[in-house]
């Protein structure tokens, strides 16, 4: 009897770099998806939201490439990092690769902002398993902001945070802090009223908001809706640390 051959999930890529060090430990191969649904008011990488284009790679393509980065990344104890755009659309894919990785003892970590279909959820569970560290991008701590920075609801990160304390996954949380948008008083109170409840989270970071992405929104014609606002200063950075500390 011919054996039915097991299909190889293929994944949307947007642009690959092999050498990466600030997306997790040490030094990373860190893999950009295609396609994002939410429309974040400063994203940096516009070119990835659409979710029909794209170069596509099998999970076994993508693993020969970081087969051959691994003698630096496990000297430094670093790994791979899938971003995007947002991973967890193509969560079978991922958990393919992941599932190569792992047989190499090779360090996953997945940079997301946590939108995607949460119908899903066993697939989110073998993501989940087989994923050393998540790295939580939140835009905002209250509903009304949430919404008006990303076109999407904040249950969303929240339900996400939850399935996180419940595996008890480890995390890292980073909050783009943009000046006179997200960075008032208000809003860092809503953010710490989060932050107070959260037992796996191993590291919280407030990342300095910049324009650098900016010319790919004018490349594609889009108007940028954050015009005029200057990027954040480390003095606003060292204030909204302190109010969270309060």
């Amino acid at each position: 009897m011919k054996q039915c051959k097991k299909t190889q999930h293929t994944g949307r890529i947007h642009s690959i770099d092999s050498f990466a060090t600030q997306d997790g430990p040490g030094i990373r191969f860190l893999l950009f998806m295609q396609g994002c649904i939410a429309r974040c008011l400063y994203c940096q990488n516009p070119d990835t939201w659409e979710l029909n284009t794209g170069f596509r790679m099998s999970a076994n393509e993508v693993f020969k490439m970081i087969n051959r980065c691994t003698p630096y990344m496990k000297a430094s104890k670093g790994g791979i990092t899938i971003s995007g755009g947002e991973p967890l659309l193509q969560m079978d894919f991922i958990t393919e690769l992941f599932r190569l990785c792992k047989k190499e003892s090779i360090h996953t970590a997945i940079d997301t902002s946590a939108f995607y279909d949460d119908r899903d959820k066993k697939s989110l569970r073998k993501l989940i398993s087989l994923t050393d560290l998540f790295i939580l991008d939140i835009k905002a701590g209250c509903e009304a902001l949430h919404k008006k920075i990303t076109a999407r609801d904040m249950d969303e990160v929240l339900r996400f945070l939850n399935i996180l304390e419940s595996e008890k996954k480890p995390y890292w949380l980073r909050y783009v802090l943009v000046p006179g948008l997200n960075d008032s008083k208000e809003a860092i109170v809503s953010l710490k009223r989060i932050l107070a409840w959260l037992k796996y989270c191993e590291k919280f970071e407030f990342l300095p908001y910049h324009t650098l992405g900016v010319h790919k929104w004018k490349y594609m014609k889009l108007k940028y809706p954050l015009h005029g606002i200057a990027p954040a200063s480390p003095q606003q950075i060292k204030k909204a640390r302190l109010m969270l500390k309060k």
